[in-house]
């Protein structure tokens, strides 16, 4: 089913296909979680409106025109055949208001990052993946499924101007200034946290790089600051094309 959608800007029209191929690569990674957890955008030139995917529906059927335009509190704005899962939305929608930075909020259940998160010593720098996020990443203890404005609060101070973040016993988010770079940021923590699983199988002693080492392959890795994924994302959605373009539409 399509939505009718009213006219909109291609500035916004782009967004959308963006974020529809985020969703999709994020099925083909198997991230998703039946019809639940989200990604979200903001939407150009329309401050406070963002863009979700309807609820009921898989990341694998998300495309540019069934995203649902919500306001802060999770409100649809316009008309459209599709709901958005308001409390889902709780998460992105503190997120968003405390960091202008943050275009695209991801928040995932998925399995590697999961189980990191569990570990008490959380993300260890341990592979040239996990260095990326070295004193890059927040953690957020477990307080249940409903997320209290108080919560909110603590979740936003720990997260503060990192752009990761692990919830223990249950997720992880990240914070893209492009809808790109939040992928690609997904995706090295995803494989960082994958690494880390198949490392602590051996039972052995795990070999970590200095301090200084860790420091100096971050900022190397951080370049000179611009946001990640610029030369990845046409790759990605070159890749995307070849399966199944029908997220543009």
């Amino acid at each position: 089913m399509t939505a009718n959608l009213p006219t909109i800007s291609s500035a916004e029209w782009q967004v959308r296909k963006d974020l529809a191929a985020c969703y999709r690569l994020c099925a083909l990674k198997q991230w998703d979680d039946l019809i639940y957890t989200h990604i979200s955008a903001t939407v150009p030139g329309e401050p406070g409106h963002f863009l979700l995917n309807p609820f009921g529906y898989r990341f694998d059927e998300v495309c540019a025109s069934n995203l649902v335009k919500i306001d802060a509190q999770g409100r649809v704005v316009g008309n459209s055949p599709y709901q958005v899962n308001v409390s889902g939305f709780a998460i992105h929608g503190a997120v968003h208001a405390a960091r202008p930075d943050a275009m695209c909020v991801m928040h995932l259940h998925n399995t590697h990052a999961i189980a990191i998160g569990i570990q008490a010593g959380g993300l260890l720098p341990i592979s040239q993946h996990a260095l990326r996020f070295y004193e890059q990443i927040a953690y957020h203890d477990y307080e249940g499924l409903a997320l209290t404005p108080t919560e909110q609060g603590r979740m936003i101070e720990r997260l503060g101007k990192l752009p990761a973040m692990l919830l223990r016993n249950h997720g992880s988010l990240v914070c893209g200034r492009t809808i790109a770079e939040a992928y690609v940021l997904m995706d090295t923590l995803d494989k960082a946290c994958e690494i880390q699983l198949m490392a602590n199988v051996g039972n052995g002693r795990l070999t970590l790089p200095s301090h200084d080492v860790c420091r100096k392959t971050r900022d190397q890795l951080l370049g000179d600051g611009t946001p990640e994924g610029v030369l990845e994302w046409p790759a990605l959605l070159r890749k995307l094309d070849a399966i199944d373009p029908s997220y543009q539409h």
